[in-house]
């Protein structure tokens, strides 16, 4: 990171933002140019390694290239503030808080997926809920889950 000085290290710190983030973007390997798309999520960090959850649907182009390649590359972002310098606009910056990083992504099994829409509920709400899932929801729904292999956090803040 040529900004090291703006390079989040802690992993405590990096899971904080990720809890504040409310989309993460998820790029998947497709022929000459990345597939992104931001998604709903949620995650969890046990033991030092980071898990994110994402749920969709069963079908569709994400899929098909996750079944190609389960390599994936990520990025969450929040806290974006402009900062106008009123007399030059090239003074003028962004605080922001975000996190990047790349895993392996997998399609959980029936018997994992209320787990795993737990995490992302409890992202929102901001806790540690248990919640009752609808069977008929629950083999509706495809419920995804990155394993972070690598994660970068960085901040820019006046304040």
């Amino acid at each position: 990171m040529r900004r090291t000085d703006r390079e989040i290290t802690d992993i405590k710190e990096i899971y904080k933002i990720m809890k504040k983030c409310e989309v993460c973007d998820i790029a998947f390997f497709d022929k000459d140019f990345p597939y992104i798309i931001p998604l709903n999520f949620g995650v969890t960090l046990k033991n030092g390694l980071f898990e994110i959850y994402l749920h969709g649907s069963g079908k569709g182009k994400k899929i098909d290239l996750l079944n190609k390649n389960n390599h994936v590359g990520f990025a969450a972002r929040c806290l974006e503030n402009l900062i106008l310098n009123d007399k030059t606009a090239c003074k003028s910056t962004m605080e922001y808080e975000s996190v990047c990083g790349n895993g392996i992504i997998k399609i959980l099994p029936e018997n994992e997926k209320a787990y795993g829409l737990t995490i992302l509920m409890n992202q929102y709400l901001n806790s540690k809920n248990d919640f009752n899932f609808d069977d008929k929801i629950l083999k509706s729904v495809t419920v995804m889950k990155i394993e972070v292999a690598q994660i970068y956090g960085k901040k820019s803040s006046l304040y």
